[in-house]
């Protein structure tokens, strides 16, 4: 080859690559200061350690080091199965932190081309920071659509190729290859900026007549210096791809690294040209740095994407029934709801198509999300015509998230089959304003009530049979029992050990106890009086409140009167919803109170032995349950206490997790903040009070709103309109205007206005419209809301119109929840159990004072003694007034509420005074509502179902 000077201009690809990387790099700096916690990760496989492999890994670390890219090498032996990348490559794949994934090729020598092209494909197209997928590949050769990557070295020569300043559209460009590592995919690149690309190859005839036609050639053949210089149309362009490798005795290697140009002569003829190297080779690089910038943000976004796919809804005139209404709607797959708020697929387990649980690792992958906006839904105090507080918590979800778009969750509790079979009917919400499968939601569910009795009616069970043991053997034989000899050897328990710490005995060796410590440590001596502990079953049965226990003769005359609960005042179930994790649920589970023992100490469920097999039955509770409105937006449905005879609330976790979901990150717009609706049982009286004074002590959450429902309807009830009769017609009072009544009803909102007020909330009023509501009645309880000290007062259709119908209330609360939550207790815990259920009565109820029985008074001592004076307060009593009695309507007063019973839930963590006659176990009415229920025999599905 003869030496000739170089007249074409040297296309510097480190000047270009360069340039690049500073870009890249100012823009991940800008984003970060926008989104400290955004970080561009690039990950290269790779299996084995060839030379020149890991020369090009060592290029590519050193480049994202520069740009501010996170770099991880994950190496594996060289000898690596297909199968075994193809695992490393899918776990990547599903890692959040991963922004962009290369598979450095080659990989070892007995994985062909098609083994590679296995592992390539197995790379998520999202991840495809190579660009070498097919379906980047075939979208990248396609005029109808972009690719998510362009390969890096064909984006390089693209690059180069813009630098010069000449433009492509027209030109004649020749390719020489037609791999779809460069050559075709440069060919469809150059097709799009519409230039005339011949693509020539090894079979191509008469390769130098075309070259010469050129105005930009482009070699990827990889045969060294193949192309001439007298090949080369004076002024084309000339990008040189090729790397290869030719004997050169002045080298230290014996080699000097040449292209598939020759290029001192084709230099000569040129306009502009790429040395190699120095070239295209540093801009590879640099496109992979770009790539991995673009997948970063994408991924960003769509992390951060929560974007609800609404269901229609087909509104007829006439409302149909709910069950009507919910069968018409076909629900979309649980999978795709979860996607849309922001699950990952790890993150979810299916029951069936249309109802999940979550799993709880979530509130760890999104911790650093500040919160939604939680928002307590509340209620006047209830009266046979209904308020509407469900419906209201749907119809507002609804609003939120399928017509303003914005991140939207309502949190409810799942319904028990008590009231389901009993006077009220399904609990999920109504008219075009539910959750959805709505049999499903009111049935079984996923079986957590289920689980919730198996793990009480186990201690039950668990307490009764350790007493007939205690009362039937000798200290020695009973202590035989519990602690046996195994193959000539005696060991505690793990969870003896708990006991032992707790009777103050240190010794680790069964034999070493003395017969005191044996005697101590093997009876637990329950007083029958002190037991606590009933049975529950989840339906309304009044014969099973009061029973008698041990009437077989073989419990040999250890009889004990006892009763069953309802299944949802269970205090495993209140366990549930304010626990804040599995390991958290275990301790609480073995804290729980049965009895006291006859020398006064507690007797917790850990001392009976069973606290961990009930956390065994209980372990797959703890994930919320999801499922969705009759629009599509979500719904968790997670735990189910009364509020009349528990604390009436969904669970901490399902609000944890929702608030995650509806979180901002840290340079969030305001207007990304979502909102948790969490639903509290029954009046603010009630629900809301032990919301705020039980659940957020335990939570640490703070609420920013509470919305109170109200209806005219409910409120000329509490103004003194007529007694209501089922299966009577309403009184005109009802279905015509009546100011008079309903104004005076309006005092019972106002009181709940005022309390709500004592806890440092804003307050909104929901006025849920019925057809026959005048809109002088509307206005009137809207003043009267206002002036009772109300931030905003509206009314909702959403019964009859879904979603839309709620948007005025939905513009509302997003007003309305702007700023910091004002949150506060109102009582401190320090105070004495007697002090803070009078401040409940008389802030709250508005009583004059409190009065405590005999029995209540001895308790309230027991527990102070045994040190659970500090816990919270949890009111059973009547839903139907503020007061004991369930006949005094609107306001009263001049009334003492009488205290029948103070139980203990250690383990929830609050004490519950029983107030008046108050039931634990609801009866069923003359009429139930199981009359109704049914199947389809032709599709089998439920009808009559509310």
């Amino acid at each position: 080859m003869t030496s000739s000077p170089v007249t074409a201009k040297v296309i510097d690809g480190n000047l270009v690559a360069k340039s690049i990387r500073d870009n890249v790099a100012e823009q991940i700096q800008t984003f970060q200061a926008k989104f400290p916690r955004f970080q561009p990760q690039l990950t290269i496989v790779q299996a084995g350690s060839r030379p020149d492999s890991s020369v090009y890994v060592r290029m590519k670390a050193k480049a994202a080091e520069e740009v501010g890219i996170k770099f991880r090498h994950v190496t594996l032996p060289n000898e690596a199965s297909v199968e075994e990348v193809v695992s490393v490559v899918k776990k990547l794949n599903d890692d959040e932190q991963v922004s962009g994934i290369l598979v450095q090729l080659p990989l070892g020598a007995h994985v062909g081309a098609d083994g590679e092209r296995v592992v390539t494909e197995a790379v998520s197209p999202e991840k495809d920071v190579d660009g070498f997928h097919a379906y980047n590949i075939g979208h990248l050769s396609s005029r109808a659509s972009s690719p998510l990557f362009v390969p890096c070295t064909p984006a390089a020569v693209i690059k180069l190729l813009e630098s010069t300043g000449v433009p492509l559209d027209g030109v004649n460009a020749v390719v020489l290859g037609r791999s779809d590592i460069v050559g075709n995919p440069v060919a469809a690149l150059l097709r799009s900026r519409h230039a005339t690309v011949t693509q020539c190859h090894s079979r191509t005839k008469n390769i130098e007549e075309i070259v010469r036609n050129a105005d930009v050639v482009v070699a990827a053949i990889g045969k060294a210096e193949y192309i001439k210089g007298s090949w080369i149309k004076p002024g084309a362009i000339v990008i040189d791809v090729g790397i290869n490798y030719i004997p050169d005795a002045t080298k230290k290697s014996g080699q000097r690294l040449v292209g598939d140009v020759e290029y001192l002569t084709a230099a000569a003829t040129a306009s502009h040209i790429t040395p190699v190297p120095g070239g295209v080779g540093p801009m590879t690089v640099a496109m992979l740095m770009v790539n991995t910038l673009k997948s970063a943000e994408r991924l960003w976004e769509k992390a951060r994407e929560r974007k609800i796919t609404p269901l229609k809804l087909d509104i007829k005139e006439k409302v149909p029934s709910d069950i009507e209404i919910a069968m018409a709607q076909t629900p979309k797959p649980v999978t795709q709801l979860a996607q849309e708020m922001g699950l990952l697929p790890d993150e979810l387990e299916s029951y069936g198509k249309y109802k999940a649980k979550v799993e709880l690792s979530v509130l760890d992958r999104l911790a650093h999300r500040k919160d939604g906006k939680y928002i307590v839904i509340a209620g006047i105090t209830p009266t046979p015509l209904g308020e509407g507080k469900s419906t209201t918590t749907i119809g507002l979800a609804q609003a939120l998230g399928a017509h303003l778009g914005r991140p939207a969750f309502a949190c409810v509790r799942q319904p028990s089959q008590g009231p389901t079979f009993g006077i009220k009917g399904g609990a999920a919400g109504g008219g075009y304003s539910q959750v959805i499968p709505m049999d499903e939601f009111n049935l079984h569910l996923t079986g957590d009530i289920h689980a919730v009795t198996a793990a009480n009616n186990l201690l039950a069970a668990a307490l009764d049979a350790r007493m007939f043991h205690e009362a039937t053997q000798s200290d020695k034989a009973l202590y035989s029992r519990l602690v046996p000899s195994k193959k000539g050897k005696r060991e505690f328990a793990p969870l003896m050990f708990k006991r032992l710490k707790k009777l103050g005995i240190d010794k680790t060796s069964p034999n070493d106890l003395t017969p005191e410590e044996i005697n101590r440590f093997a009876r637990l001596d329950v007083d029958p009086e002190t037991i606590t502990w009933n049975r529950v079953l989840d339906t309304n049965d009044r014969f099973l409140r009061k029973i008698t226990l041990g009437r077989n003769p073989t419990e040999k005359g250890h009889e004990r009167e006892a009763g069953f609960d309802i299944a949802v005042a269970s205090e495993c179930m209140a366990v549930l919803a304010l626990t804040t994790g599995l390991a958290d649920m275990r301790e609480r589970l073995g804290e729980m109170v049965v009895a006291t023992s006859k020398r006064g100490d507690p007797i917790t469920a850990d001392d009976i032995g069973v606290g961990g097999a009930l956390a065994v039955l209980m372990k797959d509770t703890v994930k919320p349950n999801l499922m969705q409105t009759i629009e599509g937006t979500p719904v968790f449905v997670h735990a189910g206490p009364f509020a009349n005879i528990a604390h009436g609330n969904s669970s901490i976790l399902a609000d944890r997790v929702a608030l995650k979901l509806a979180g901002t990150e840290e340079g969030d717009s305001a207007d990304r903040v979502g909102y948790v609706l969490t639903e509290g049982g029954f009046g603010a009286d009630m629900g809301m009070e032990k919301f705020c004074n039980i659940k957020c002590r335990v939570s640490g959450l703070k609420p920013d709103a509470t919305i109170i429902v109200a209806t005219t309807r409910a409120l000329k009830m509490h103004g003194g309109g007529p007694e209501v009769t089922p299966g009577k017609p309403l009184a005109d009072t009802y279905t015509k205007e009546d100011l008079v009544t309903l104004k005076e009803g309006c005092k019972n909102l106002v009181k709940h206005i005022q309390n709500s007020r004592k806890f440092g909330v804003k307050v909104i009023i929901a006025i849920n419209q019925f057809a026959t509501d005048t809109a002088a009645e509307l206005e009137l309880v809207r003043q009267e809301s206002l002036a009772g000290g109300a931030d905003a007062a509206v009314v909702s259709n959403h019964w009859a119109q879904g979603g839309s119908g709620a948007l005025d209330l939905a513009h509302a609360v997003v007003e309305t929840c702007e700023g910091e939550s004002g949150f506060k207790f109102l009582y401190d815990l320090d105070l004495p159990i007697e002090e803070k259920i009078s401040v409940i009565s008389k802030e709250i109820y508005g009583a004059d004072g409190i009065e405590l029985s005999e029995l209540a008074q001895k308790q309230v001592d027991t527990y102070t003694r045994q040190g659970y004076g500090n816990l919270p307060i949890c009111m059973a009593k009547t839903q139907y007034s503020f007061s004991h009695d369930p006949s005094l309507k609107n306001v009263p007063t001049g009334f003492t509420i009488p205290i029948r019973a103070v139980r203990l839930s250690a383990g929830a963590g609050f004490l519950y005074p029983i107030l008046g006659d108050m039931q634990t176990m609801p009866g069923l009415g003359t009429r139930p509502g199981f009359w109704e229920v049914g199947l389809d025999n032709e599709t089998g599905r439920v009808v009559g179902l509310f």
